[in-house]
């Protein structure tokens, strides 16, 4: 897997800024012929010019890395597609209304998939007047818990953090149909639609 700026990116990049390879030297304060080098593969970027190249080609430094500019084709952000990452290192717990690159403590994340739910993620959900009652019977350790649980409508997403040692029992008030999500720190996350 090539990690690294490719020559072919730069190119692509500087020409859909409208720029010469002079422009692009003079910006950096490199050679027109330091930029030839780069492109043709015949040489790389040095490490403290990534960050410049970047803003100079008007894109952000994973797009840089991959050569490819990201669009958002979701300009509505439909939140009852929202994908959730957690961090592996630290826990933090991420939501976006769309596909987003989220990386946290140096690590890119990937969107959490659902998991099939088993005997032991079962859950308990009953409607009391306008608020959904949810609870499950899962260990509560310090190393194997359920780490939160989250009530998503057409208009709200809303989070609880949970803790080890503590019950899992979480009042949502009741917005009509959504999803319902929990995350167990050992087999991922699950999902019901309420």
């Amino acid at each position: 897997m090539n990690t690294y700026i490719t020559g072919s990116a730069i190119k692509m990049l500087r020409e859909k800024q409208c720029m010469t390879q002079l422009q692009l030297a003079e910006k950096l304060n490199v050679s027109d012929k330091t930029i030839s080098k780069w492109e043709t593969g015949k040489g790389l970027p040095d490490i403290s010019l990534i960050e410049p190249l970047a803003a100079i080609l008007k894109v952000s430094l994973p797009e840089l890395l991959s050569g490819e500019q990201i669009i958002n084709t979701n300009r509505s952000a439909n939140i009852m597609k929202s994908n959730l990452y957690v961090c592996p290192i630290c826990g933090n717990i991420l939501h976006a209304t769309g596909s987003a690159m989220i990386s946290c403590c140096g690590v890119t994340l990937p969107s959490l998939e659902n998991e099939q739910v088993d005997d032991e993620h079962q859950i308990s959900c009953e409607k009391i007047e306008n608020e959904y009652f949810v609870s499950l019977h899962h260990p509560m350790t310090k190393n194997h818990y359920i780490s939160f649980m989250a009530y998503c409508t057409g208009e709200r997403f809303e989070l609880v953090k949970l803790y080890p040692e503590s019950s899992i029992e979480v009042r949502f008030i009741c917005r009509g149909h959504g999803l319902l999500y929990w995350y167990c720190n050992h087999h991922g996350l699950f999902m019901k639609k309420i």
